[in-house]
């Protein structure tokens, strides 16, 4: 059976999905208007322009240091494990893992048989560990623990002169401030915070970085997609090695332009935290739920999870929601906890998320939630 919520308590936009998640309408009507980009060649002027200012506004948007690039190329974050393990791991990585995408790369690393394994830095899903000086060459980690709602300090090691710093920023970026010169690469896809699609990686390069990359893939054979080296001379002439998806592009822009119109970073970093901060003491005053990330000070101020009691059941609570037209609260599938995680990216209205805690609590009073 299906509980209808009061219309009053209804957010505007229902869409609180950790990624893919909410695209602002104002950027599809855009994009719908767009015919004079979409189905151009990507090599013309248009699309190229298109690009360097991509690249301009995300280096204003971030206070890039000096002598960082803005590289791009076709694939996500995934794709950019790989290319990472090819093109800037010489010998052996670090990597502090404490949820499914953090570990993700450790594996990509640990499977590359030219490499050798790598040293791990593990806690419990919830918590952080941070890499710790080694015999390593690059030492990475995740800002933002999608999977958990942890978040992890950009801070470069002690001990590691010499060494990679390389930060996963996918769900970070563009909502969690961060000083880049902590890192050498700080790599994100579009379709968080950024409020895109799909299909694109972009990463902050320092020059210790490129040519890591650069000495890297004149020795080991790297195919080209994979190729750090061919995606910044790429990107520097203000395309991508092969098509990529122009919507995804353009989208990208039209957020980018948003964002720093209404402030820039401390708009975009206060806007997260006024949000994540009304899903934590919702949680925190309700004797149903709890915040899963324990310690407040690793609490996400990105991606809220939040644990229900026993008594709860919180699928069914998730199930209620999206007949209600608010969609992707589910748990990340493999925490498998009873909980929901909540979107709290720039795009998504802080009003929106004190609404969807109404809604929640009205279905939390209702006998009947889990018929």
């Amino acid at each position: 059976m299906t509980l209808r919520l009061p219309a009053h308590l209804l957010p505007a936009d229902g869409r609180f999905g950790s990624g893919p998640t909410k695209i602002r309408r104002e950027a599809l009507e855009a994009l719908g208007r767009a015919s004079d980009l979409m189905g151009t060649s990507h090599r013309q002027a248009p699309v190229k322009s298109l690009v360097r200012r991509i690249k301009e506004q995300l280096a204003a948007l971030h206070g890039a240091p000096e002598g960082y690039e803005v590289v791009l190329g076709n694939g996500g974050s995934t794709l950019f494990w790989d290319a990472a393990v090819s093109s800037l791991i010489d010998q052996r990585s670090a990597h502090g893992v404490y949820g499914e995408f953090s570990r993700k790369f450790a594996t990509a690393s640990a499977r590359a048989p030219f490499l050798a394994s790598p040293a791990i830095s593990e806690a419990e899903p919830g918590s952080i560990a941070l890499p710790t000086a080694t015999d390593a060459d690059v030492y990475a980690w995740a800002q933002n623990e999608t999977s958990t709602g942890a978040a992890a300090p950009v801070v470069r090691p002690n001990g590691t002169e010499g060494a990679l710093v390389v930060v996963d920023a996918t769900s970070a970026a563009g909502g969690m401030e961060a000083d880049l010169s902590q890192t050498d690469v700080y790599y994100f896809a579009p379709q968080k915070n950024y409020s895109s699609d799909g299909g694109l990686w972009l990463a902050f390069c320092s020059p210790a970085a490129l040519e890591r990359s650069a000495r890297i893939t004149a020795e080991r054979w790297v195919p080209d997609t994979l190729n750090l080296t061919v995606a910044a001379t790429n990107s520097a002439a203000d395309q991508t090695l092969n098509t990529p998806a122009l919507g995804t592009l353009f989208l990208l822009d039209q957020q980018l332009r948003w964002m720093l119109d209404q402030g820039g970073m401390s708009f975009a970093a206060g806007r997260t935290r006024a949000s994540s901060q009304t899903v934590y003491e919702w949680a925190e005053g309700h004797e149903l739920a709890t915040p899963f990330v324990t310690d407040p000070a690793l609490r996400s101020q990105v991606v809220c999870t939040i644990d229900f009691s026993d008594e709860v059941d919180a699928a069914a609570l998730a199930r209620q929601l999206r007949a209600n037209g608010i969609v992707d609260v589910e748990p990340y599938r493999k925490l498998g906890r009873n909980q929901l995680r909540i979107a709290c990216f720039t795009s998504i209205d802080p009003e929106d998320v004190a609404q969807l805690t109404r809604c929640i609590d009205w279905l939390l009073e209702q006998p009947d939630l889990e018929a």
